[in-house]
């Protein structure tokens, strides 16, 4: 049997680093663990020793010191939506500049596991949380967290009844504009496509017009496309709505309905990317001209939206700076900001391109080849 070989690496302490800087271990410590005053001189001093030794701090010695363990959670709503894959890179480049780590869970918008992820970051002692909730209105778990002194920083949507900083944008504003877009070149046959209603569509979006900022995204977003038909002075017609699960072949189907009505949709509004490619395969495939017959307009501003033909109008969320916004505002309240909650809306931009046009504007509406390439 052969003997397991010794290690000869002697690993260097916090006591070798402060011999070396010719400084006491506290003053090392201090220097290391960024606490407490040391001079900016005996600061470089000790951090060139440690680097000189190799010295790797202990990062849960520091936290029993300072009470920090200088790691920030990220719990997404769902990662698989390039949406929040965008806003985890604004977030994280701005904590690790600041000398902050990620950790970072997915809830495939699923409520049982945001629950979940919550206990295992605060198990995991996270100085504070960064969260796309899955729900507007559970928020037991999330008060447990901030009662424990951990603050909390929302992205994209709110959560009703607890006080907590928000970066957002501003969906029924941003879908009004949508809307008002594809009226101000001839449609007055406009569907709709999202999800989260559960109920009648014109009842559950009344009711979220009551409160729109603590509502799920998709509903407020079916707000904005009511006030922008009010705002037109058309009338609301309930059949051309269609609330789905959350899917691309859902979207398919419901933009195949719209397009078979007797009085069918000129063009159609998705409140999601996921929507947007469901409903783009669906159009393409009914053998009408697009955008001549039949237009559409979809949120986030994805690579395969600019690729496609025609390519995809959208309303573009600045979803880097959301995450990068929320970042320096939790950032700023573990530095001490006590200010009220802020509520931060952030602008949206519609970037017109090839997939809107004026009703019949292209003709005899002869079928198109499918094109090759579709994402997925």
């Amino acid at each position: 049997m052969r003997a397991r070989p010794s290690s000869s690496v002697v690993r260097p302490t916090l006591a070798d680093v402060a011999a070396d800087a010719r400084v006491s271990r506290a003053t090392a410590a201090r220097a290391l663990g960024d606490y407490g005053y040391v001079k900016q001189s005996t600061r470089a001093t000790v951090r060139a020793a440690a680097d000189r030794l190799g010295y790797r701090p202990n990062s849960i010695a520091r936290s029993m010191v300072t009470g920090r363990t200088q790691t920030i959670g990220f719990i997404s709503a769902d990662m698989e939506n390039p949406f929040f894959a965008r806003t985890m890179v604004g977030l994280t480049d701005v904590v690790r500049s600041n000398g902050y780590e990620v950790v970072i869970a997915n809830c495939q918008e699923t409520p049982e596991l945001e629950r979940s992820a919550v206990r295992v970051m605060y198990e995991r002692q996270v100085d504070g949380l960064i969260v796309a909730p899955t729900q507007y209105m559970n928020d037991s778990h999330l008060r447990r967290i901030t009662e424990h002194g951990i603050p909390i920083v929302f992205l994209d949507r709110s959560v009703r009844g607890l006080t907590a900083d928000a970066v957002l944008i501003d969906n029924v504003a941003a879908a009004r504009d949508a809307t008002a877009s594809l009226i101000k070149v001839g449609h007055t046959r406009i569907g709709l496509i999202l999800s989260d209603l559960g109920g009648d569509p014109l009842q559950r979006l009344g009711q979220t017009a009551l409160d729109p900022t603590h509502a799920a995204t998709s509903a407020a977003r079916g707000v904005g496309y009511l006030a922008g038909l009010q705002q037109a002075g058309l009338a609301v017609d309930a059949g051309l709505i269609r609330d789905v699960p959350y899917s691309r072949e859902a979207a398919a189907a419901a933009a195949e309905e719209l397009l078979g009505l007797r009085d069918r949709a000129t063009a159609i509004l998705t409140v999601d990317n996921v929507f947007s490619l469901g409903a783009f395969e669906a159009i393409q495939a009914s053998g009408l001209d697009f955008p001549g017959q039949i237009s559409l307009l979809g949120f986030d501003d994805l690579e395969w939206t600019t690729i496609v033909r025609p390519t995809l109008s959208v309303i573009a969320q600045p979803a880097y700076d959301i995450g990068a916004t929320a970042a320096r505002r939790l950032l700023a309240r573990l530095r001490g900001d006590d200010s009220p909650a802020q509520v931060l809306f952030l602008d949206t931009a519609l970037i017109e391109r090839e997939s809107i046009a004026a009703p019949n504007g292209a003709g005899d509406g002869a079928k198109r080849p499918l094109m090759d390439g579709l994402p997925g």
